[in-house]
Formats: C-alpha cells, sequence, structure tokens
C-alpha cells in the first residue's frame, strides 16, 4: 500500500488539503520570494556592473571572472554552520539576520578600488549570505508536504528569474548614471541594489513564522491537518531509513547529488555572469543589452512553474530532473554551432539553455529533501548547497580563462560549461529515486 499514488492520498482529504496548502502558500511565498529577489540581484548584478567596472578597474577576464566566483569560497564556508543555527534559532531571526548583512556588504562593492578589494567584498558577500537559499529549501520542508514541494521551489525560484527580467534593465540604467554626485555608474548600480534586502530584513522579522504551530494566522483544524501530514510524511521516510547528521554528511547517494548540483551551478553561473558580455557582442548598445538580456528569462519563468508542477504531479523526479539538465546543455553547446554572427539563433538557443537550467534547481530539490528530515535534512541540504555552489565558483572563473586563453572567444567557454548539466544528467539516471520516500500509507491518510 506504500506505493499509493499520492493524489489518491490527496483527494481522500481534498478540500482541507487544498484550503490550507493555498493558504500557507500565499502567507509566506510572497516574503520568500522577495527575499530571493533581492538575493539573486545582489549576487548576479556584478555581472552588469562589469561592462564598465572592467575598463574602470582594469581588471582582465580572469581577474573578474575569480572576483565574480570567490563569493562561492565564502558561501561555501559559512553554509552548513549557519543552516544548523537557523534549525535552532528559527527562520525569521536568521533570516533576517542574513538579509540584513548581505545587504550592507554589497553596497560597499561601489568603494573597490583594485582586484584584492574586490575579492575580499565579494568573498564577505558570500559569508553574509550563505545560509539564505538552504535555509528556504529546509524551510518549506516545515511548511509543505512532498506532493507539493517541487512546485513551491519553482515559485520561490521564479522571483530569481523574475529578478534577472527586472534586473538587467535597471541595472543598464544605473549604469548611465556616471558621474552623478561624483560616483560612476557601476557605483550607482551596487549602492541603489544594496537597499532592498535591507529593507526586506524588517518585512521578514515582522511577518515570517517559523513553524506550523506558531501559525495564529491558520485555522486550528488546518494546523493540525498539516502538522499531521508532515509528521505521517516523516515517519515514513524514517521508516526506510532515518539518517542521523554525521551519517548525512558522509552518505554516498548525499555526495553524488551534490555533485549533480555542483555540475547545474557550473553552467549556471559560469552564464549568467558573462550573459551580458556575450550579448555585447551581438552589437548592442548598453541599454538594449540590458533589454536583450533579460528576454531568456521570461520563457525560464513559465518552464520553470510547468515543469515543476509536472514533477510533482508524475512522481517521476529522476527523468524530470535528468530532461531538464540535458536541455541545459544541449543549448549552451549548440552556441558553437551558429556563432554570434547570427544572433538570432544565438538567442534561441540560449533561451533553451536557460529554460533548462532554471528547471534544474526546483524539480532536484525534493531528491534529498525525501532522503532526509530533522537536523540531518539541515545539514545534509547545506552540504548539498555548499560544496556544489562551488561550481558558482568555478563556472566564472573557467570562463574567464578560456576566453583569455582564446583570445576573448565566448564558444569554447559554452561548450566546456555545456558539457557539466550533461554530466549530471548521467549521475542522475544511475542514481535513480525511491518513490516510498514521498508515499503515505493509506491507514496513516484513513487515520487522517
Amino acid at each position: 500500500m506504500a506505493s499509493q499514488p499520492a493524489t489518491a492520498a490527496r483527494a481522500q482529504i481534498d478540500p482541507l488539503e487544498h484550503e490550507t496548502v493555498r493558504h500557507v502558500a500565499w502567507r509566506l511565498m510572497p516574503i520568500l520570494m522577495l527575499g530571493y529577489f533581492c538575493a539573486y540581484l545582489d549576487r548576479v548584478n556584478v555581472g552588469f556592473a562589469k561592462l564598465t567596472m572592467q575598463n574602470a578597474l582594469g581588471f582582465s577576464e580572469a581577474v573578474f571572472g575569480f572576483g565574480a566566483g570567490v563569493f562561492f569560497i565564502g558561501y561555501f564556508l559559512a553554509e552548513i554552520p549557519s543552516n544548523l543555527v537557523l534549525n535552532r534559532v528559527g527562520a525569521r531571526k536568521w533570516i533576517a539576520r542574513i538579509l540584513l548583512t548581505w545587504g550592507i556588504i554589497s553596497g560597499l562593492t561601489a568603494f573597490v578600488w583594485n582586484d584584492w578589494s574586490f575579492y575580499g567584498v565579494r568573498f564577505l558577500l558570500g559569508l553574509a549570505e550563505a545560509g539564505f537559499y538552504p535555509g528556504i529549501v529546509l524551510y518549506l520542508t516545515w511548511w509543505f508536504p512532498s506532493y507539493y514541494r517541487s512546485r513551491m521551489m519553482g515559485i520561490f525560484q521564479s522571483a530569481s528569474v523574475i529578478s534577472l527580467i527586472i534586473g538587467p534593465p535597471v541595472s543598464a540604467y544605473l549604469l548611465t548614471m556616471d558621474g552623478s554626485l561624483g560616483l560612476q555608474g557601476w557605483q550607482w548600480l551596487f549602492l541603489v541594489e544594496a537597499v532592498p534586502p535591507i529593507i526586506m530584513c524588517i518585512v521578514t522579522w515582522v511577518l515570517l513564522t517559523d513553524r506550523p504551530k506558531d501559525a495564529s494566522w491558520l485555522r486550528p483544524e488546518q494546523r493540525s491537518w498539516l502538522q499531521q501530514r508532515l509528521d505521517s510524511e516523516q515517519s515514513q521516510r524514517e521508516s526506510v531509513h532515518q539518517f542521523e547528521l554525521g551519517e548525512a554528511m558522509s552518505n554516498p547517494r548525499v555526495w553524488m547529488l551534490t555533485l549533480v548540483y555542483f555540475g547545474q551551478n557550473v553552467s549556471g553561473y559560469g552564464l549568467l555572469f558573462f550573459l551580458p558580455t556575450i550579448v555585447k557582442s551581438f552589437g548592442v548598445s548598453t541599454l538594449m543589452n540590458g533589454v536583450v538580456s533579460a528576454v531568456p528569462f521570461l520563457f525560464a519563468a513559465v518552464a520553470m512553474i510547468y515543469w515543476s508542477l509536472r514533477s510533482d504531479k508524475s512522481g517521476a523526479r529522476t527523468m524530470y530532473v535528468a530532461s531538464a539538465c540535458l536541455l541545459s546543455g544541449a543549448g549552451l553547446m549548440a552556441c558553437v554551432f551558429i556563432g554570434p554572427e547570427h544572433p538570432v539563433w544565438m538567442m534561441v538557443v540560449l533561451i533553451l539553455g536557460i529554460m533548462g537550467q532554471y528547471t534544474i534547481a526546483p524539480t532536484f530539490w525534493p531528491l534529498p529533501t525525501a532522503m532526509l528530515s530533522g537536523i540531518a535534512a539541515a545539514g545534509g541540504i547545506a552540504l548539498i548547497n555548499a560544496v556544489g555552489n562551488l561550481g558558482g565558483f568555478l563556472g566564472p572563473y573557467m570562463f574567464g580563462l578560456i576566453k583569455d586563453a582564446t583570445g576573448g572567444s565566448d564558444l569554447i567557454a559554452l561548450l566546456a560549461i555545456g558539457a557539466a548539466p550533461v554530466i549530471s544528467a548521467i549521475i542522475l539516471v544511475v542514481l535513480g529515486h525511491d518513490r516510498r520516500l514521498e508515499r503515505i500509507p493509506s491507514k496513516v491518510v484513513a487515520a487522517q
């Protein structure tokens, strides 16, 4: 009976389940999305600042790529401790702290003067932001049953896509503010875009709720149903295997999933930090660059929510993540056969690659969260994200090195980073997924 489809379980309690999940989503997801919007804006705006900052400070492609990527070294070092603290003190306080510190440090990027000051601020930004993303992944397991997690991750991650739709035109405009109050445009970019996370610190402190038991905004029967459903899923998961923290951190499957996540970050951030430069090679102006760079993310926003919903409904987790990885790799590697002299076709394959890229994470995270619970989930999720995000260091740095070595060519660099998600897809197919981890026995459903 453990293989009973999740949809059957849902049908027996549909009215209460539907209104509870809907209420929780409308209450929490806007706050989380706004926070992630700020995170992504401050994490990747350096790619737009590069258009004028690089010449102003005399950075080579490799120096810029290293500085863009060194963020993830700081991120890696603080990730696991941060998530363990969040698990102990609660999401409201800790996420508010993260938002405040990274907002301040992001603004300080406006005052770097050479390569080492750039490296230092980017490293500190990684330390400050560490724990936000895995903290939200963990937080969603406290509030949403497994049947809803991929789509909720898709909705949450759509904030990053929205930031990449809104951010480029705004960033491009801020770059035109050269000379205002004696500051260059790239300095204005960092200063202005540091304000939203500081505002969101206050919003998070006031409005976020740590656990369902604390949700006075839910009716008693809604709180009861939600907690019972989450508890029954945890019991089912632990009946298959209950992980301790140390065991989760050394488990081969967790490390293979980490390698999968590493591969998608190599391609994702390698492309993201250099996308404005690629678009610039099409011969567009700085202002138009912002508009053109935003186009792929319109398609990605639709793709990630649709594919996440399909993953939840089918339960075929591996197939959906692997296919997203393959689409990402194919789109990037296809650029080699087209070239910037055909900008329309280059944009078509880049759109396909970015659609695949941004569909990977929301369909990926239900795999480890189906395995782990409690403090093992806090540590395991942070481990996967911390080590996996080192791909966010390798991708931009490798892209910059290859560009320097090939006389400024983007195509070989795109081929190199495009291979990473293909390897991730192969690993996923080999690993598979145990569907028992996301099924509730019928006797538990009947008891509810």
